[in-house]
């Protein structure tokens, strides 16, 4: 690796005119910085003039395999530096890059390569297992690519390019898929603009520059592992450390070893690393760590202050959907004792509202609505649920539920569909799973709602420390001690582990199953 050529209080070049492609925004730094490290995973170590490289190769490549403009570029496997490279190689070619995790069924992925209409597949064979099977559909399994040897899917002669746009809040860059485990798939169409206004967001919010070593767990096959992690870390000259799949050892290692100096994940990652850190009685060392923060599902007091203890860093809370790119809002600046999740970030607005869309008095619970510049284009091939969640004036319904304090942070108490309405009163879920946290045994739970006969019932799941078996009856007891009557629960369960994406995000709509069967 080329020596590295950062300078003592480097910033981002100006430029002569506003980035218009994703590209576009990363090539100032190749050209201050070519030999600075961009992205590193297992395998690969490239620098800024190394991706730049690669990529204009892949683009080359993909162009000769007949992938154009408009074209949809389906990409299968985990982190790694060949899905950094093809995206950016994407960008040349104004194709549209659909990142799809390895991880997920054959049935999922034949969804989304069906629903996107994708010229081809690139099956990411040399860093994921699942995708080497996914990959006996490849034409070429041992494509050689600046970045490994791929595989290649075979042509789809029959797909449409997509018209492209000089503006790059036409020109979709990116196709991130929502769902695919039950129903029909959504394809969230976001644009070149949409994805640097969060990149930029990041940037300027956490503060990241050349100096940076960020930790990237998060999968790029979602939005925050696409859009903050990897864009973020890019458009600011950072440098990025992938990581295929997140494991507690390999993150304190990480942590301890690589001079990472920012870590961003879901709580379920925290909280699986805390429970390392417990159960194998090592201490957690981040010597260089500045910026550690959540987002992607609701962080609750008892985790937020552990790990503030254990790495002595204030943890930061963010929240986002795919559809606004991610980021809404970000807690910056003086740490928060409570779980919000910060002001709105710059250029986002939004509108608490309620019955018949009606503004709600302040402090109020209300559907939250937002306009920003990172929300979607719409739904790929699906105007009917788009026109659902969008209406004239651009506001998107994030189908959550918040307040908003004095200051103008949000509150996200839940998705007004897991609103759980018991005996007439309402139980966000959010809340119980708060109190469960803080109990000595319990790692994480997750709160849904059970239908019985003219009401709803409150199930918890629950995953418990090594070693401790809690008694169910005095949990109880010790919850109606913390909660009103009706929001403790009827039924807590105690299982191995959470069902979570690879994210780590809990799959409630798993639980909302699991609550409807009897427990074994």
């Amino acid at each position: 690796m080329p020596a590295d050529t950062v300078e003592a209080g480097l910033t981002a070049p100006t430029l002569s005119s506003a980035p218009r492609r994703i590209h576009e925004a990363i090539a100032p730094w190749v050209q201050r910085q070519p030999s600075h490290l961009a992205v590193q995973d297992a395998q690969h170590c490239l620098s800024y003039q190394q991706l730049w490289a690669a990529s204009d190769t892949l683009a080359q490549q993909l162009q000769q395999a007949g992938v154009g403009p408009g074209d949809r570029l389906l990409v299968v496997g985990e982190n790694c530096v060949a899905a950094c490279a093809l995206f950016v190689a994407a960008s040349k070619l104004d194709a549209w890059a659909s990142i799809v995790n390895a991880r997920l069924s054959e049935r999922e992925i034949a969804q989304f390569k069906e629903h996107s209409g994708a010229r081809r597949v690139v099956y990411l064979t040399h860093v994921s297992p699942e995708a080497v099977v996914h990959a006996r559909h490849a034409e070429a399994v041992g494509w050689d690519t600046p970045v490994g040897a791929l595989g290649l899917g075979p042509l789809n002669a029959q797909a449409q390019a997509e018209p492209c746009s000089a503006d790059p809040a036409e020109q979709v860059a990116a196709l991130v898929y929502t769902s695919g485990t039950t129903g029909h798939p959504k394809g969230v169409m976001l644009t070149h603009a949409n994805l640097l206004f969060v990149a930029q967001s990041a940037r300027e919010i956490r503060e990241i520059g050349p100096r940076d070593r960020v930790y990237g767990v998060l999968p790029m096959a979602h939005v925050v592992g696409l859009s903050t992690q990897f864009l973020g870390s890019l458009c600011a000259g950072a440098s990025l450390l992938l990581e295929a799949r997140f494991t507690p050892e390999a993150a304190a290692r990480a942590l301890g070893e690589q001079d990472v100096t920012l870590f961003v994940g879901v709580p379920a990652l925290f909280a699986r690393l805390l429970e390392w850190s417990r159960s194998q009685q090592q201490t957690l060392r981040a010597p260089a760590l500045r910026l550690i923060g959540v987002a992607g599902s609701p962080l609750t007091p008892s985790l937020k202050a552990q790990v503030e203890q254990a790495l002595g860093q204030t943890l930061h809370n963010g929240y986002g959907l795919t559809e606004t790119g991610p980021t809404i809002a970000q807690t910056r600046g003086a740490p928060r004792a409570d779980c919000a999740v910060g002001q709105p970030i710059p250029g986002v607005e939004a509108s608490l509202r309620g019955p018949g869309g009606l503004p709600v008095a302040a402090g109020q619970v209300g559907e939250l609505w937002v306009r920003s510049p990172g929300r979607m284009r719409g739904y790929y091939r699906d105007a009917a649920t788009t026109a659902q969640v969008l209406d004239a004036a651009g506001w998107f319904n994030t189908g959550d539920m918040a307040r908003q304090g004095a200051d103008g942070a949000l509150e996200v108490v839940g998705r007004s569909k897991e609103l759980i309405i018991r005996s007439g009163f309402n139980v966000y879920p959010v809340e119980v799973e708060q109190v469960l946290n803080s109990h000595a045994a319990i790692v994480q739970s997750a709160v849904v709602g059970r239908e019985v006969a003219d009401n709803e019932e409150v199930v918890a799941f629950v995953e418990v420390k090594a070693g401790m078996d809690p008694d169910l009856q005095e949990l109880r007891q010790w919850l109606r001690a913390q909660l009103s009557p009706y929001k403790v629960p009827s039924e807590i369960r105690i299982v191995p582990a959470l069902p979570a994406a690879p994210t780590g995000k809990i799959l409630k709509h798993v639980l909302k199953h699991w609550a409807g069967s009897p427990a074994v």
